[in-house]
């Protein structure tokens, strides 16, 4: 398996994955717009197993700067196909997109939504990549659920060091419905975690621009 930096050609094949895992759909204009206005940030992992003129996507992470604080990345959806689940790339796209932001635009933080209900996705954000919850944005998707707002803090990469592991993460599909954890803390304190060079998944969308992009048929 590797991963890349998403290509406009690969843009096709990022939306089928997003349709087959992901509740949260975009039309193929959306995904353009991130690769052409932060061409670094976004990335897919391929099968290597598949011919280089016909590469597989398997997985991919959609992410960008914000519009508003040009210091915070924000993670807009991330998904991985469940063929090529627990095999490490839901981490190591997260890490991938994570480091461009602060190489390419000096990120400090990094924001997400995640379901309430998806635990095993806060489980990968919170015990491996370091995220903690900030708030709980009340009903942010549009089936009415409520969203866990995470955030992570990074360094710069002087300061940083390796060590992130990489094997078992994809714990479950991304966007299952269920019930929120009734042990969750609604309120956590930020942490600053050290980025390793390790490449580095869960589920992430954005509210409005799920709503205003939402593809109507495959």
């Amino acid at each position: 398996m590797d991963v890349r930096v998403m290509r406009p050609s690969d843009i096709p094949a990022v939306q089928l994955a997003n349709l087959t895992n992901l509740p949260e759909n975009y039309f193929l204009k959306y995904y353009l717009y991130h690769a052409l206005s932060w061409p670094q940030l976004s990335h897919v992992a391929i099968d290597t197993s598949s011919p280089p003129s016909n590469p597989k996507i398997v997985g991919y992470v959609l992410a960008k700067i914000d519009e508003d604080n040009p210091r915070t990345g924000h993670i807009t959806s991330l998904s991985v196909m469940r063929t090529h689940r627990r095999l490490g790339l839901a981490e190591k796209l997260m890490k991938q997109a994570t480091r461009a932001m602060r190489e390419y635009h000096s990120a400090r933080d990094v924001s997400l939504h995640v379901r309430c209900s998806n635990e095993a996705a806060i489980g990968l954000y919170t015990g491996r990549l370091g995220f903690t919850r900030d708030r709980v944005e009340k009903g942010y998707y549009a089936d009415g659920e409520d969203a866990w707002c995470m955030r992570l803090e990074i360094e710069d990469e002087d300061d940083e060091a390796d060590g992130v592991s990489v094997g078992e993460d994809d714990h479950g599909e991304v966007g299952d419905e269920g019930r929120q954890s009734k042990g969750q803390k609604k309120n956590e304190r930020k942490r600053k975690v050290k980025m390793g060079r390790g490449l580095g998944v869960g589920e992430l969308v954005e509210k409005d621009d799920s709503q205003r992009e939402k593809t109507t048929s495959s």
